[in-house]
């Protein structure tokens, strides 16, 4: 299994860039065909829509913002989510007691991956480095 963090994502969110092309085709020819992701990715990425909304009183300035939001919710609509589940909050918990110190999304979305035996597809791997067990690769930049 292939799970796409954050920033993966963000770069097929922009699909005629020459990142996207390169990504898309790496990910269509892969052997492993089980590509997903996970419910924080998305949490994080709708998370800044809504703020860049708040920051704004005047409703006509909100307009292109929500336009943005919808085609985050479309884009997401086309991808298996793995949830942040019991077992994912199990293994966060125990990180966390292993005193495992990066950003508290990573660490779930890390948790996600380790319950699921997946590969990790981030450029983050100075953070994710720290995660023992973690099968994680950068398809952007490495």
């Amino acid at each position: 299994m292939l799970i796409l963090d954050t920033d993966h994502l963000s770069v097929l969110q922009r699909p005629k860039t020459t990142a996207a092309v390169a990504l898309n085709e790496r990910l269509l020819t892969a052997p492993d065909r089980d590509i997903v992701t996970t419910v924080v990715s998305f949490e994080e990425q709708m998370r800044a829509w809504l703020n860049v909304i708040g920051r704004y009183a005047d409703v006509s300035r909100q307009v292109t913002y929500y336009e943005r939001l919808g085609r985050l919710a479309d884009f997401f609509h086309r991808w298996r989510m793995l949830p942040f589940d019991a077992a994912a909050a199990n293994e966060f918990k125990r990180l966390r007691h292993d005193r495992i110190r990066i950003g508290t999304t990573d660490l779930k979305i890390a948790a996600i991956a380790l319950t699921h035996q997946g590969t990790l597809l981030s450029s983050n791997l100075r953070d994710f480095a720290q995660v023992p067990g973690l099968r994680i690769e950068d398809w952007l930049y490495g």
